[in-house]
């Protein structure tokens, strides 16, 4: 897979954008997975953010080094890499805490929020128009995080809020990706974001420092090359479609975060938590849904303007 920007990639391409965003999500549920294997051993979550970006780092440094010619590093917009650096790092190490006290599935459910953060801000910071109807989807997929997190009973745990805030921080990620549209190279986006993220983490890993196991090595390395793989993925994703569009497709992970946490952890979500995130998961397909009618009006051949802009009318709704 080239890392470099070609002239294609600045031309919307939904369905090369859906498939990687969907292998996007199984690479980082599995990273979760090990995640919460070498948290449940001991290792604090700042040291396996920090090692986790390490480990990326070296593996980066000898494809930068060859394609040095090609000037990787160069960028226009450095206080966006950095803005967008620190709030994965950030992403990272909070849902990380989250593993520690959460089963699997629950914090990926609760993650679920996310899609409904990538809408907002995808108004708010892309002037990206959402109508009525998906901002009552988005009440709704709300309504869904309340109900995994029952707060108020003994189901409720602090805990719970960390993959919210995790979800917060990964929208915004995501949006500055699509800010940085047509205008960066991908490879470029990940060094920028690799190095910024280990730069933040590397001191809070060195206070909690702790010397992982040879199983815990080759877990790490794993979460570093899904993080990797991932990362690439996804800004190319988000760089061939529009942000409304492929935030609901990360539903998906839900299904392998259900099987992860059955046959290695043995957890399975429980009656609310399986009712919540089918809220979350209907009301994020159907913002998916309305966006895709949006694209089809927009798209129609041999309609005339005045039928589109009826029909426009209609689907922002």
């Amino acid at each position: 897979m080239s890392l470099s920007l070609s002239k294609e990639e600045t031309v919307e391409r939904p369905s090369l954008a859906i498939g990687m965003f969907l292998l996007a999500m199984i690479v980082f549920t599995i990273m979760d997975g090990f995640s919460k294997y070498v948290t449940n051993g001991g290792l604090a979550p700042e040291v396996v953010t920090m090692l986790r970006y390490t480990i990326a780092t070296a593996i980066l440094l000898p494809v930068v080094i060859w394609r040095w010619e090609m000037r990787p590093l160069y960028t226009s917009q450095p206080l966006l890499h950095a803005l967008r650096g620190l709030l994965l790092i950030g992403s990272a190490t909070i849902f990380v805490y989250g593993l520690q006290s959460l089963p699997l599935e629950t914090a990926t459910a609760i993650g679920f929020v996310s899609p409904m953060f990538v809408t907002i801000f995808s108004i708010i910071f892309l002037s990206e128009k959402v109508g009525i109807r998906r901002w009552a989807a988005i009440v709704v997929g709300f309504s869904g995080v309340v109900a995994i997190l029952r707060p108020g009973t003994d189901a409720f745990s602090p805990a719970m809020l960390l993959p919210i805030l995790s979800s917060c921080c990964w929208a915004g990620g995501l949006i500055i990706t699509r800010k940085m549209r047509g205008r960066e190279k991908p490879f470029t986006v990940l060094i920028w974001t690799t190095v910024i993220g280990l730069l933040f983490v590397t001191p809070l890993g060195i206070s909690s420092w702790h010397m992982p196991t040879l199983e815990q090595w080759i877990a790490l390395l794993a979460i570093a090359c899904c993080h990797m793989m991932g990362q690439i993925l996804t800004i190319r994703a988000f760089m061939l479609g529009s942000a409304s569009m492929l935030a609901p497709f990360s539903y998906t992970t839900i299904i392998w975060a259900t099987l992860i946490g059955f046959f290695a952890f043995g957890s399975l979500p429980d009656f609310y938590t399986g009712v919540g995130t089918t809220i979350l998961a209907a009301a994020g397909l159907y913002v998916w849904h309305r966006e895709r009618i949006r694209q089809t009006v927009l798209t129609t051949p041999g309609a005339s303007i005045s039928a589109i802009k009826s029909k426009l009318h209609d689907a922002k709704k």
